[in-house]
């Protein structure tokens, strides 16, 4: 199996510089150029048959998107949402200033989620994603950077705590493969499609 990882386009939180996380904020103009520039590269070079998608806005609305451009099937998600950031979604830099930053992986701020958390909610995710979709040959998993990052940990079974992670830009895309043989990164957060003019 194939499996797409994409990132959302540009969301409203980008322009207003607040701490997105469950802040469910819709794409911008920009976003949705975007957005469509990625669903016509995935459209022409590996369409996936089957789109899981983050039931937040900016995810939810590039998964529409994507699928009617592909005309594949779309399954939304809510374990695909982004980490739960509690008090700080929605918060503007400054402000969340204020607010103390856990120090290790299983705390979290208030009314959030620890990272441990995080990470868990994910490998649950996954697996269960990669089990309902073993029919299929390419799927494709529309979400956020930080359930990409974890995504691509639990991939490659890596630690909750790493000295580094994947980075994602807006509507970028990574294309990863389960076989018989292992498991393979065929790319890493391509975002061609939006350099191109």
């Amino acid at each position: 199996m194939e499996i797409l990882l994409i990132r959302h386009g540009q969301s409203e939180a980008d322009i207003l510089n607040v701490h997105e996380g469950r802040a469910d904020f819709s794409l911008t103009e920009l976003g949705i150029k975007q957005v469509q520039k990625m669903s016509k590269r995935v459209h022409n070079d590996f369409a996936p048959e089957l789109i899981w998608s983050s039931t937040l806005k900016r995810a939810k609305e590039t998964a529409i998107i994507l699928a009617e451009e592909i005309g594949s099937e779309l399954h939304f998600e809510d374990d695909l949402m982004e980490h739960n950031n509690g008090v700080l979604a929605g918060l503007s830099f400054e402000e969340a200033k204020k607010i103390p930053i856990p120090k290790y992986p299983h705390e979290s701020v208030e009314n959030g989620e620890s990272h441990i958390e995080f990470r868990m909610r994910m490998e649950i995710i996954f697996s269960r994603i990669i089990v309902q979709s073993s029919s299929y040959k390419r799927i494709a998993i529309v979400a956020h950077g930080g359930v990409i990052n974890n995504l691509l940990h639990s991939f490659l079974k890596m630690p909750i705590e790493t000295e580094f992670g994947f980075y994602t830009g807006d509507t970028g895309i990574h294309l990863i493969e389960i076989n018989e043989k292992g498991r393979y990164i065929r790319f890493l957060n391509d975002t061609n499609h939006i350099k191109k003019s």
